[in-house]
């Protein structure tokens, strides 16, 4: 493994690269935040939130299946090949969205922006974790997950400003083309596989049989078998209820109460923004704090949060204020759930081990825009968020719950942080 190092500072110019494409993936999805869902009622006429909501439940379907491929396939053909074919799967996403002549295009649209995230945000962040090595894990993620929420939160509220002025829609289909194409040249002309880095870490601990483990060996072992993963796959998909509600119920929610286009774009942004820029110190925090103690604080700040958006009945002010706090809440959970994963596993075993992580918590988008959509139409907003407010609740006492410590049988690569 001659010229192999880990670590952030020997692989600087790559993780930075890596850094910065993650802020586009992100960016594709933010585009769509402050905006889409008020794109369904004004330009398509659609009146049900379980129909508006399609949308996220096609994205969070496409990208929870591309994500358990994809930690699969990263063993088999490598990293960089994966995030080219993310990125060209992005490709027609402009153009479906720009042409659509009903809402089910923007659905299809979706499905394909749901497989670019699944293989472009799968690829950045296990590539990061391949570069960084085991003693600066979280800090990796951290950076990882807050260039991609930050990119999230900037076009979210730039598509929110513009839309003052321009067609939605517009915004949308052409911001999607200019980062779907750089993103594109960039990985194809700049990236390098990790694949090297990933042999050079499993030399150092033996040639584990775990990381030889079939993708079906390593879901059972992630969602069922080992109880730190399968506590992982729960908070993750629980976090993702929330954000599929604040996707695509809270614009049509603070909407409803008369707020302006302007507004909504401020906590649609706010959200984002403070779960980006909040991952900076919170990953770093994980390295040495521990993983199970932030992300039981976090499910729980998140819980109070959505209670927060339903006592201030849709009023600007609680309605941002709940935003920053969802925002906090998820920064202490983001990063280090995918730390807590990786610290678990073999580092062969390491990119399936993710991919069904995070195969679980993209389920969550489907489950929240259902129990969102569903809710609101046959009660009220304010009852769906409550029920997810539960949920995440209980997610956080479920972790609580679980012994961080781990049998001989299920030794893991590393030390595992408290």
């Amino acid at each position: 493994m001659t010229g192999i190092r880990l670590g952030l500072r020997a692989n600087a110019r790559q993780f930075a690269l890596l850094v910065g494409l993650n802020a586009l993936v992100g960016g594709m999805v933010g585009l769509e935040r402050s905006v889409l869902p008020l794109v369904g009622k004004q330009d398509f006429g659609l009146r049900s939130s379980a129909a508006i909501l399609a949308f996220v439940i096609a994205f969070g379907a496409a990208k929870a299946l591309a994500n358990l491929v994809a930690g699969d396939l990263a063993e088999r053909i490598g990293r960089k090949r994966l995030l080219v074919l993310g990125w060209l799967a992005a490709l027609p996403v402009p153009l479906l969205i720009g042409l659509a002549p009903s809402w089910w295009f923007v659905v299809a649209a979706n499905l394909l922006l749901g497989v670019n995230q699944g293989l472009a945000w799968s690829m950045t962040v296990v590539m990061k974790i391949d570069l960084a090595g085991p003693r600066r894990r979280g800090l990796a993620l951290g950076l990882n997950e807050a260039a991609g929420y930050l990119g999230v939160a900037a076009t979210a509220f730039a598509t929110g400003a513009l839309a003052a002025s321009y067609a939605p829609r517009t915004i949308v289909w052409s911001g999607a083309a200019v980062i779907a194409a750089v993103g594109l040249l960039a990985s194809v002309l700049a990236v390098r596989d990790t694949g090297a880095h990933v042999a050079h870490e499993q030399a150092t601990h033996g040639d584990a049989g775990p990381g030889h483990r079939g993708l079906g060996e390593a879901f059972a072992q992630a969602s069922l078998r080992d109880p730190i993963l399968r506590a992982c796959s729960q908070a993750g998909l629980v976090n993702n209820l929330n954000d599929a509600l604040a996707w695509g119920l809270a614009p049509l929610y603070l909407a409803a109460h008369g707020a302006s286009v302007h507004e909504i774009a401020a906590v649609a942004a706010a959200y984002p923004l403070v779960w980006g820029a909040g991952q900076l110190a919170t990953g770093w925090l994980s390295d040495h704090t521990g993983r199970k103690r932030l992300i039981t604080a976090g499910m729980l700040v998140q819980a109070g949060a959505l209670g927060l958006l339903v006592a201030g009945g849709g009023a600007f002010a609680p309605s941002f204020a709940a935003a920053v706090l969802l925002g906090v809440g998820t920064a202490l959970v983001y990063p280090t759930l995918v730390a807590a994963v990786a610290d678990a596993t073999q580092p062969r075993a390491r990119a399936r081990a993710v991919g069904v992580y995070r195969f679980w918590r993209d389920v969550g988008f489907v489950l929240g825009a259902l129990i969102a959509g569903l809710g609101a139409d046959a009660t009220s907003p304010q009852a769906a968020i409550l029920i997810v407010a539960a949920l995440t609740g209980a997610s956080g006492l479920v972790v609580a719950a679980t012994s961080w410590q781990r049998s001989p049988k299920l030794e893991p690569a590393v030390t595992l942080s408290r």
